[in-house]
């Protein structure tokens, strides 16, 4: 394994880091909103308090794996430079593993997301129906 082989990782793992710095201040805007919203005690926001708290460690996690394994590839890069193939492969090995948590955190973030919007879209619904009775 030569010193490019890690370099491939370096441009993947700074879009995903904008990526997921995007998602996170789109986050942050949802709840600063929820937040000075007159109706912050309705059932909607308070059903999807949980969601948020679990969206906002999530994202946390996700970050901080994607730095970490951005890390590891820069020392995985170092290694190789100083022709130490061992440390260089397997510090790009955990480099890769720990990108791999960081997507599989991304994965479970947006399907948190995702029912947040159902949700909402089925308060929508329910606003929309003419009441029985």
């Amino acid at each position: 394994m030569n010193l490019t082989t890690p370099a491939l990782l370096f441009p993947a793992i700074s879009l995903l880091l904008l990526a997921y710095t995007n998602r996170f201040l789109t986050l942050a805007q949802v709840i600063r909103q929820l937040n000075v919203s007159a109706d912050r005690s309705a059932d909607l926001v308070q059903r999807q308090l949980p969601g948020l708290k679990r969206r906002i460690l999530l994202t946390k996690y996700m970050q901080s794996f994607g730095v970490f394994s951005f890390l590891l590839c820069a020392l995985s890069m170092f290694a190789l430079f100083m022709e130490s193939e061992l440390p260089g492969k397997l510090l790009f090995g955990a480099s890769i593993l720990t990108l791999a948590l960081s997507l599989v955190l991304s994965l479970v973030e947006v399907l948190i997301s995702t029912e947040a919007l159902s949700v909402v879209v089925k308060d929508l619904e329910d606003a929309r129906r003419p009441p029985q009775g």
